[in-house]
């Protein structure tokens, strides 16, 4: 999730550290996202700061079928979260600065955490 203190980490490493290659990466069965499938189709409320972190998440689930399989629908949360997030960071006058000048990238992924495997 997207913060001010991982903003500035991202701004420290493309500005100081030259980092070439950014990677947003989500992992399946993530259980924030989970959550925020349940608040966003079912009303589910979890209350406190987990309301904060939901509703960042929130956002990306707009475009999903909530009539997909609980699994489909877990794993498109996960995908669209990690595509909202790229979108938000590519949103950045920082960012829009370094792939201006061609020094960087910024892809997005998924962790299978079964397999291992790294879906870009």
């Amino acid at each position: 999730m997207l913060g001010p203190s991982i903003l500035g980490t991202l701004q420290y490493a493309a500005l100081h550290l030259h980092t070439p290659l950014f990677v947003v990466m989500g992992h399946e069965g993530c259980g924030a996202v989970k959550a925020a499938v349940a608040a966003r189709f079912d009303g589910t409320r979890q209350g406190g700061r987990i309301e904060i972190l939901l509703e960042q998440i929130i956002p990306a689930l707009d475009a999903l079928d909530p009539k997909a399989s609980p699994a489909d629908l877990l794993s498109s949360a996960v995908e669209a979260n990690v595509r909202r997030t790229v979108r938000e960071l590519l949103e950045t006058p920082e960012a829009k600065a370094r792939l201006g000048e061609g020094h960087m990238r910024l892809i997005g992924a998924v962790y299978e955490l079964d397999t291992g495997r790294v879906r870009f």
